[in-house]
Order: structure tokens, then sequence, then C-alpha cells
């Protein structure tokens, strides 16, 4: 994101903006892809909602808290696109507050992946991990990026 020293993430996870959602897909390419044509839309807060819940010690990733949602919904999936800019909305807005805040560090991405897109980037996320016991990896060489180690192995089920 840009200029997050200038957005107000509290008041963007706040807005639901029509959401919660179901919409019916007709494009047989997005049906294929994702498995149904029934995508769910979840609103911002529900998302911050979701990741309070993961205990210290334990992750989550994005794709869990996408199918969780799925499940809840009686729909085919959640759009993955929402999913990922409204949980970097919720990091940034814990970010902002003095207190309250939500352990959005826990969140990963698929394969157990750090987000550059929270504060600080995956530098801050890995120190906050660190403290929490997990081992992070660095893969690549010219494009890096940081895991968590046995990532699975600390799921925090939904």
């Amino acid at each position: 994101m840009a200029n997050e020293a200038k957005k107000d993430f509290n008041a963007m996870m706040n807005d639901s903006k029509d959401m919660p959602k179901l919409q019916k897909l007709t494009d047989e390419k997005s049906i294929k892809k994702y498995g149904g044509d029934k995508m769910y839309f979840a609103p911002p807060i529900d998302y911050d909602n979701v990741m309070r819940l993961v205990p210290f010690g334990r992750l989550l990733t994005v794709g869990d808290i996408r199918a969780y949602f799925a499940r809840q919904n009686g729909a085919d999936f959640t759009d993955p696109i929402t999913a990922g800019i409204f949980v970097s909305i919720v990091a940034w807005a814990s970010f902002q507050r003095a207190d309250n805040k939500t352990p959005y560090w826990r969140t990963l991405k698929a394969g157990g992946e750090l987000n550059p897109k929270y504060p600080g980037g995956v530098e801050a996320q890995k120190e906050m991990l660190e403290r929490e016991g997990h081992t992070i990896l660095q893969k690549g060489r010219t494009n890096i990026r940081y895991y968590v180690k046995d990532y699975e192995e600390k799921l925090w089920e939904l």
C-alpha cells in the first residue's frame, strides 16, 4: 500500500462496503479456476475478528480464512482479491492503534510465506514470529522470500 501514514485504516476496516455478500459467477474460466460459481465477499472487520482469535505461537493463512468464510456462508470460495487487501488493512489498522492490537503477524500468505505488505515489511513480521518461537527461512537469491519453517505444524484451526 502507498501513503500508509496518511490513511485511516481503522475507518477503512470498519467500512463494510456493502458486504457481506454472495455473488454468482457466470464466467466459465473463473468457475473452473475457483471450483464453483458462488463467491463470497466478507467485510474487512470479519477478517479482523478472525485474525484476533489466533493464539500466541499459532498461525493461520489467508487461504484458511477464505475457506472458513466460504464454509460459514454456503459459498464455493471467498474472493481472493479482497481477502488480500482486507488482511493488509487489518494489519495497518492494528499498527495505527495504541492498544487493542490484532496479532496480524500470525496470519501468513500461502505456503507459510511472510507478508511484505504488513507494517514494517517481512523484517517486522519475522521479528514478531521469532519472539513466538517460530523459525523463519529465507528462500531465493534475487527474489528473496521468507517462510515459517514447518508452519503446517503450527496452524490453528478455525
